[in-house]
């Protein structure tokens, strides 16, 4: 099967989100510098980023038929096999993407290997394209990572490729009955994160450093302790502040889930009630009362191009 296009996906730079936001650069500009920042360094970003965004599409254009789409078009964009998309950004603009295009290889470019980490990018504008090259002659390597789930009972379902949250779209305390094998009860609490290897770096990796951070008040001595890394195949789900009353608890506050093991929940809000997946608040489920949400590994995986040639 021949490629008929690259698609590649990008996000907006701060400094065009201040534009969008105030107007015209001079007033992003005043309001950076009259609160203190740097308003150089915004340009500077920007700047690197559209040179490398530039010369993707440059390099592209004599290989392959391109076009661009925006992050937040991302939901409603329909991707096809006959595509291979090439993601420029952040890391987490490989988290926002790889959940909607199904396998379909990834190629992920650092715009700029100075100011970004790049866990997650392992190619940059200067060698993206043999990564590219390889796709389309079908020559490549990847690697593959498990996507986690959220099914609801009317057939809604959710995809994430770092975390999903499950809990209140305010700060109000979540209610819900929760079911882990054996084990069921009804709590109240912050919410639950459910991560995936490739997020357990993230999000429940801060979670692990505040439980650190409080034990040295509990009385034993943890500074041993060391996280667990979950597999590839795994989930861990880790239940935020549950509180402990006569009407919920606070027993069942943490599991790993693989293979065919979910996690069920029940809603108990009217109200409210909300999943989210990758820190995108806006890409949601609604959680309300009625609403049952089964949690688990998806059958989707992400395909992850490497600069390997197989």
């Amino acid at each position: 099967m021949s490629l008929e296009y690259a698609i590649i996906v990008k996000n907006k730079t701060r400094l065009e989100s201040l534009i969008e936001r105030f107007n015209t650069k001079a007033q992003a500009k005043f309001y950076i510098e009259r609160s203190g920042g740097n308003f150089d360094d915004y340009e500077i970003e920007d700047d690197k980023f559209h040179k490398s965004l530039l010369s993707v599409q440059r390099q592209l254009s004599k290989v392959i038929k391109n076009k661009i789409v925006e992050r937040t078009f991302l939901p409603s964009f329909i991707f096809n096999p006959n595509q291979v998309v090439i993601v420029i950004g952040q890391d987490g603009l490989v988290a926002n993407t790889a959940k909607y295009v199904n396998e379909i290889p990834i190629v992920a470019v650092n715009p700029d290997i100075e100011r970004y980490d790049g866990f997650l990018l392992p190619f940059n504008a200067d060698n993206f394209i043999a990564g590219v090259e390889n796709v389309i002659t079908g020559k490549y390597n990847s690697k593959y990572a498990t996507l986690a789930e959220a099914r609801l009972n009317d057939g809604q379902r959710l995809l994430a490729f770092n975390d999903l949250f499950i809990g209140a779209a305010s700060h109000i305390s979540a209610r819900y009955k929760i079911s882990f094998g054996k084990k069921t009860e009804e709590q109240s609490s912050s919410g639950i994160i459910v991560s995936t290897q490739t997020g357990s770096t993230g999000w429940l990796s801060s979670i692990f450093n505040m439980t650190f951070g409080i034990q040295q008040f509990i009385g034993n001595d943890h500074s041993k302790k060391k996280i667990e890394k979950l597999k590839d195949n795994q989930l861990m789900f880790i239940v935020r502040e549950p509180f402990q009353s006569k009407k919920t608890q606070a027993g069942l506050t943490a599991g790993i889930l693989k293979g065919e093991t979910k996690l069920i929940l029940e809603s108990f809000m009217p109200a409210n009630g909300i999943i989210f997946s990758d820190g995108i608040e806006t890409d949601f489920l609604n959680f309300n009362s009625g609403t049952t949400a089964i949690i688990g590994t998806a059958k989707e995986k992400a395909k992850l191009v490497t600069p390997d040639v197989r």
